[in-house]
């Protein structure tokens, strides 16, 4: 067996990077391909809108508690073959999601794709880092960047043409070749430099407490808005669960000889603070990108196919920034980059909070574009923080907990989007209504244009009415994107309580302390 640590070069290092790629960009493309598409497949499974982010959530949320289990699994079969089979089994989860004629037998495939799904891209980041050699572990990080950004630009292009041409359950089986090639190219050259095998016993009763705490809070935050909140038992029964559980799980975690979570890892200043940063400013992105098809599909009139080239070009810059951003890391100080990011964000974040609902396909466009710098500087120098200073035993658990942390947020952050998005149009419209009555002079001279079209009264009205529900969406979609703004400067601030030097990946493991 080769040394695992050591790096490689040349052909085999190429294949073995393409490989990773493949199977992070499959399990990404996941994530946003589903999102232009939750209309069409809401309606064909008979469901509203809204339960079709559901779509999105129960893979988030299943994928969020597997992570964790990472460092446990690599430990028990090795990093190579884990990555290999969880690659392997995703791709049977699609084919089973492609199958799905209901929602319930939907989200059960969503669900299982989600937890095998955990492992792929903390290991990924971690067989990235053991085959480039230290001068390279930018570039190695930058190249896994790519794949997690060209994913979100190829997905609702992809998965609106699919939708609109073919049928929605096609955005799941062209996972099947990806998979099967991703799985091959990484076992055929990395097979020989398995990672040892140890026998730890597995922490049962914190998987069972991480499984309540992450379940009961993601299921209040989905139920929450049909149920109406804390006026419902069900959602205070939810929210009581979620906390004692938690409340449970850092506690026991931190005894536990072998946890699940290993909390011992925010002893380190830069892990806890680059977390925080790459979560938080995480679940607010993922908040964006789960209402913005929403709203163009549901209140503007575009079709997936439309919505998803009016987001995609947040990916360009991305896509071109990022190989500069891997190779110059240690040129800058890595929270200075990620504060470029967090500015860039708030800012096209704000020039979206001025939207009408006359704008257009190529404004809407060339703020995505804008935004393409900040995701460019933001997965790179946070991820750089979080794993600063790490030995590299404990990288895989590392990124493992890190990424449990960022994907829960995005879930929560998706479910909080949607619900802050109805609420404030039901408060923009109850507004807006007030002035719809006999003796309001702008009303009246609307319902008499209508009428003059050859509308009844009862067609003038619906007519009316639909354009105040418009203008209510409207609002509350600038309302978030407002919101949105002022968090990702906030951002800014946390990510400078984070300690150089930061050094590679890795090294000292004083650097991050």
């Amino acid at each position: 067996m080769q040394n695992q640590s050591s790096p490689i070069t040349g052909g085999t290092l190429a294949l073995a990077t393409l490989g990773l790629a493949l199977a992070t960009f499959m399990q990404v493309l996941d994530t946003t391909i589903a999102n232009v598409s939750i209309p069409a497949i809401a309606g064909d499974l008979g469901v509203s809108p809204t339960q079709g982010t559901w779509v999105i959530t129960s893979f988030a949320v299943s994928n969020a508690i597997a992570v964790p289990l990472t460092g446990w699994l690599a430990r028990r079969f090795g990093e190579v073959k884990l990555f290999t089979i969880a690659t392997l089994l995703f791709t049977l989860a699609s084919w089973g999601c492609g199958l799905a004629n209901s929602l319930p037998m939907l989200l059960a495939f969503r669900v299982l794709q989600g937890l095998v799904a955990g492992p792929m891209i903390p290991l990924s980041q971690s067989l990235l880092l053991a085959i480039y050699p230290p001068a390279r572990k930018g570039v190695a990080l930058a190249l896994w960047s790519m794949t997690t950004l060209v994913a979100p630009i190829v997905g609702p292009i992809l998965g609106g043409w699919i939708t609109d041409n073919i049928s929605w359950p096609w955005i799941f089986y062209i996972n099947i070749p990806v998979g099967v090639i991703a799985a091959y190219f990484t076992y055929s050259v990395l097979k020989s430099r398995e990672t040892q095998i140890a026998r730890a016993p597995i922490d049962f009763i914190g998987l069972a407490l991480l499984v309540m705490a992450v379940g009961s809070l993601q299921l209040m935050l989905d139920q929450g808005r049909e149920l109406d909140w804390f006026n419902s038992s069900v959602i205070v029964g939810l929210a009581v669960v979620a906390v004692i559980a938690f409340f449970f799980l850092i506690a026991w975690e931190l005894t536990e000889a072998h946890p699940v979570i290993d909390l011992h890892l925010f002893q380190r200043r830069n892990f806890t603070v680059g977390a925080i940063a790459i979560s938080l400013g995480y679940g607010v992105f993922f908040g964006n990108v789960v209402l913005m098809p929403l709203w163009l599909q549901t209140q503007m009139g575009y079709t997936a196919t439309w919505a998803g080239l009016a987001v995609a070009p947040m990916g360009v810059l991305a896509v071109l920034l990022s190989p500069w951003v891997g190779k110059n890391l240690q040129r800058f100080d890595l929270r200075s980059l990620a504060t470029v990011s967090f500015v860039v964000f708030a800012i096209t974040a704000f020039l979206r909070g001025r939207f009408t609902t006359s704008v257009d396909f190529n404004h809407i466009a060339s703020i995505q574009v804008l935004q393409g710098i900040a995701t460019a500087f933001f997965f790179v120098p946070l991820v750089s923080i979080v794993l600063s200073g790490l030995p590299p035993q404990r990288i895989a658990s590392a990124s493992g907990l890190s990424n449990f942390l960022r994907i829960t947020a995005g879930s929560f952050g998706a479910s909080l989007t949607t619900t802050l998005w109805d609420r404030r149009e039901a408060l923009h419209q109850s507004h807006l209504v007030v002035s719809i009555n006999p003796y309001d002079q702008t009303s009246n001279m609307v319902l008499d244009q209508l009428r003059s079209l050859g509308l009844n009264d009862a067609e003038s009205y619906a007519t009316l009415m639909r354009t105040v529900v418009g203008q209510a969406y409207m609002l509350a979609t600038d309302d978030f994107f407002w919101i949105s703004g002022w968090l990702f400067l906030s951002l800014c601030i946390v990510v400078w309580f984070a300690k150089p030097p930061f050094g590679h990946t890795g090294g000292a493991a004083a650097a991050a302390d």
